[in-house]
C-alpha cells in the first residue's frame, strides 16, 4: 500500500493541493534524470572523440546512441504504461538510467559506451512518455498546464546540471593534474579521463527519483480503468475533495464507455488531427534545434572562437537562461494559455536562427571569427534560448499527454514521443557532418525555414486546452469545437 493511500477523512473531504503538488514534484524527477541525461554528452563529445578517433559520422553516433535507445523506450512505454501503469514503468526507467550511469563511467571500450547509452536511452524514453502523462492524469484542469510544465522545469533543471557538473569536473580535472598522486580509480575517473565523471554524476539523481517514486500512487485514471474503482477514487478524493471526485469518476468513466481501447481510433475522423498535432508538435520540437545546442553547444562555441573552459561556462549560462524562461512560462501557461506561448515564441525562434545563420555566414567569409562577431553569436543563442524555452519546450510536455483520449492516451502519447525521438536522433546524428559538409551557417538557416512553417502549422491547426478538463478536450476532437479554445 502506498504512503499517500488511503487519505485521511479529513482530506478525503476537501482534498490537498500539497498532496497533488508533492505527487507531480516526484514524477517531475523523471524530467530532470531526462535532461540530466541527454545534456551530459556536451562535455563529453569532444574528448570521447579524441580518446576513441572517432570520424564525424562515429561523433554522431556517440551523440545519438542514447537516442536510439529512446526511440524504443518511448515506442513501449505506452503499452506497458496502459498494461501495467504508469508508476511501474517509472520505476523501471530509473534502474536502467542508473545502470546506464554507471556503465557510461567505467566503459573499456568505445562499444561498451555506447552500449551504456544506448540503456539510458531507454531509461529516459519511458520516462519522457509516462512522467508527463502521469502528471496530466492527477492535475485538475486549473492547475494542469502548470503542474505539467514542472516536467519540462526539470529537464532545464537537469540540463544545467549536467553544464554545471561538467564544468566543475573540468575546472578539477585542470586544477588538480596530480590529484590522488595520480594513481588508483580516482584518478583515472576524475582527472585522466574526466568524461567519464561527468557521466558518472547521474547516479545520484537515479537513486533519489527511485526511492521517491516509492512513496507516490498509482495515476487515479488509471486505477480507474483497470477497474480499481475504489482506490482511484480515494486518490481523486485525497486531491479535490470528496464532491470533485465524485465528479470526475463519472466523467472518467463516461469517456472510457465511448472509447475502444484501440490505437485505431486515432486514425478516425477528429482524432487524427490529434495525432497529427501530437506528432507535429514532437517533431518541430526537434527540428528547432533545442537539442543540437544542448549537444553541441560547445562545439558550436568553439566554432564562433570561444575556448573549451569558456564554452563550456557558456553552455552552463545557456542553461541558466533556459530555465528562468522556462520558469516564467510556467508561470503564465494557465494564465496566458498554450497557443500565446507556442505561436509567438517559434515566430521568435524563427528569427533568432536566421540572424544567428546570418552571423556565422558572415563569419566563414574570415579565416579567423572576430571577438565581435563570437560575441553576437553568443548573445544571439542567448536570445534564442529564451525564446524557445518560452514557447515549444514549455508547451510540448503539456499538449501530448493531454490531447488524447484516456483508455489510449499511453500508446497515442507513446506515437507523439517515438517521433520526438526519432527526430532527434536523426538530427544529432546528422548535424556534425551537416555542419562540416555545408558549414554552421546552413545548419541554422535550415533550422529557421522549418521552425517558420511550423509557426503557420501551430497557428492553423492547436486549439486552446487551458482550463479545460481532459474529457473536455477529447470531445473537441470528436466534435471539431471548443468553446472559448482559440481556434474555433
Amino acid at each position: 500500500m502506498n504512503r499517500f493511500d488511503p487519505p485521511p477523512n479529513d482530506v478525503q473531504a476537501r482534498g490537498s493541493l500539497l498532496f497533488l503538488s508533492l505527487v507531480c514534484l516526484v514524477a517531475s524527477l523523471g524530467g530532470l534524470l531526462f535532461g540530466f541525461d541527454t545534456a551530459v554528452i556536451s562535455g563529453t563529445v569532444e574528448r570521447v572523440k579524441q580518446q576513441y578517433g572517432l570520424t564525424e559520422m562515429l561523433e554522431g553516433w556517440f551523440t545519438s546512441s542514447a537516442l536510439v535507445g529512446c526511440i524504443l523506450g518511448a515506442a513501449v512505454s505506452g503499452v506497458l504504461g496502459d498494461r501495467f501503469g504508469r508508476k511501474p514503468i517509472l520505476l523501471i526507467s530509473a534502474v536502467f538510467l542508473f545502470v546506464s550511469a554507471l556503465y557510461s563511467a567505467i566503459p573499456p571500450t568505445f562499444n561498451v559506451l555506447v552500449i551504456a547509452r544506448w540503456i539510458g536511452g531507454v531509461g529516459v524514453g519511458m520516462a519522457s512518455v509516462l512522467a508527463p502523462l502521469y502528471i496530466s492524469e492527477f492535475a485538475p484542469p486549473r492547475h494542469r498546464g502548470r503542474l505539467v510544465a514542472f516536467y519540462q522545469l526539470s529537464i532545464v533543471i537537469g540540463i544545467l546540471l549536467a553544464y554545471l557538473s561538467n564544468w566543475l569536473i573540468l575546472q578539477f580535472a585542470q586544477n588538480n593534474p596530480s590529484a590522488f598522486g595520480g594513481h588508483g580509480v580516482w584518478h583515472w575517473t576524475l582527472v585522466a579521463e574526466f568524461w567519464r565523471g561527468m557521466f558518472g554524476a547521474e547516479m545520484v539523481p537515479c537513486v533519489v527519483f527511485f526511492v521517491l517514486l516509492l512513496f507516490v500512487p498509482e495515476s487515479p485514471r488509471w486505477l480507474l480503468k483497470a477497474g480499481q474503482a475504489e482506490r482511484g477514487l480515494a486518490i481523486l478524493a485525497r486531491i479535490g475533495g470528496t464532491e470533485t471526485a465524485r465528479r470526475e469518476q463519472q466523467e472518467i468513466m463516461e469517456g472510457l464507455a465511448r472509447e475502444e481501447g484501440s490505437v485505431r481510433e486515432l486514425f478516425r475522423p477528429g482524432l487524427r488531427l490529434a495525432l497529427l498535432v501530437g506528432v507535429m508538435l514532437s517533431v518541430f520540437g526537434q527540428l528547432s534545434g533545442v537539442n543540437i545546442v544542448v549537444y553541441y553547444g560547445p562545439k558550436i562555441l568553439m566554432a564562433a572562437g570561444y575556448q573549451d573552459a569558456a564554452a563550456l561556462l557558456s553552455q552552463a549560462g545557456f542553461g541558466l537562461i533556459n530555465l528562468v524562461f522556462t520558469i516564467l512560462a510556467l508561470m503564465v501557461i494557465d494564465r496566458w494559455g498554450r497557443r500565446p506561448l507556442l505561436v509567438g515564441g517559434m515566430a521568435v525562434v524563427s528569427l533568432a536562427l536566421a540572424v544567428l545563420g546570418g552571423l556565422f555566414l558572415f563569419a566563414a567569409q574570415g579565416a579567423v571569427v572576430s571577438k565581435t562577431v563570437g560575441l553576437l553569436i553568443g548573445l544571439v543563442i542567448c536570445v534564442y534560448m529564451a525564446s524557445i524555452a518560452f514557447s515549444i519546450c514549455a508547451v510540448i510536455w503539456v499538449l501530448t499527454p493531454e490531447i488524447f483520449p484516456n483508455r489510449i492516451r499511453g500508446r497515442a502519447a507513446s506515437i507523439a514521443t517515438f517521433a520526438n525521438w526519432c527526430t532527434n536522433a536523426l538530427s544529432a546524428q546528422l548535424f556534425p557532418w551537416y555542419s562540416a559538409r555545408f558549414g554552421m551557417q546552413a545548419a541554422f538557416l535550415t533550422s529557421a525555414a522549418i521552425c517558420a512553417v511550423a509557426t503557420w502549422f501551430f497557428w492553423k491547426y492547436v486549439p486552446e486546452t487551458k482550463g479545460r478538463s481532459l474529457e473536455e478536450i477529447e470531445r473537441f476532437w470528436r466534435r471539431g469545437h471548443l468553446a472559448g479554445s482559440g481556434r474555433e
